[in-house]
């Protein structure tokens, strides 16, 4: 017999608006029978599921508006030093993203960072770039590249949340880069595993 995994959330709202330090999970199941599995825990900021991962419950196809699939977008723009970019996904669920970043100075390394919404899921490029390297941080293909090689990070490659997605892109105080984000825009399926 296969197992049935179910996906369960819980927003979890604070008395006072205070930082967080740490927060303690304890999964438990009480007046049942059988073998339970957790696989995953997320803990994210917000009320609404965003994680990349999608349930396996559906299978995910391309966004569609009457019946022809919307191409894949893109948003570029210029970041000095530490800008907040808001991204538009009409799609019905979180898609990978894809970050090109292309310095207009040179940065020390560990000084190029992306995160969302409030700092969250945050992404550092641990090597130093030099003017007019292409840097591409890639969820499509799971990759970081410089220059078409692969380099190191530390973090989480980005998705978009559906709706209004904040990015935060943050450079090396009082330098500048292009960026360009590109990412299929995804709804729910109707086929199952």
């Amino acid at each position: 017999m296969a197992a049935i995994f179910t996906r369960f959330s819980e927003t979890i709202n604070l008395k006072e608006n205070k930082k967080i330090f740490s927060i303690g999970v304890r999964p438990f199941i009480t007046d049942c029978t059988g073998k339970v599995y957790f696989t995953d825990i997320q803990v994210q900021e917000g009320d609404k599921l965003t994680g990349y991962t999608p349930n396996t419950e559906t299978m995910l196809k391309k966004y569609r508006v009457d019946d022809t699939i919307v191409p894949v977008r893109f948003y570029n723009g210029i970041v000095r030093s530490k800008e907040t970019l808001v991204l538009f996904n009409l799609g019905s669920t979180s898609a990978g993203l894809d970050c090109h970043i292309y310095p207009i100075q040179n940065m020390a390394s560990g000084s190029i960072e992306l995160s969302q919404s409030a700092g969250a899921h945050r992404l550092k490029l641990k090597s130093s770039v030099n003017k007019d390297d292409e840097i591409s941080i890639k969820a499509s293909t799971r990759e970081c590249l410089k220059n078409g090689s692969p380099t190191e990070k530390e973090g989480f490659f980005q998705y978009t949340a559906a709706g209004d997605s904040k990015h935060i892109v943050t450079l090396e105080d009082g330098k500048s880069a292009r960026v360009l984000f590109e990412f299929q825009e995804m709804q729910e399926g109707s086929e199952r595993l």
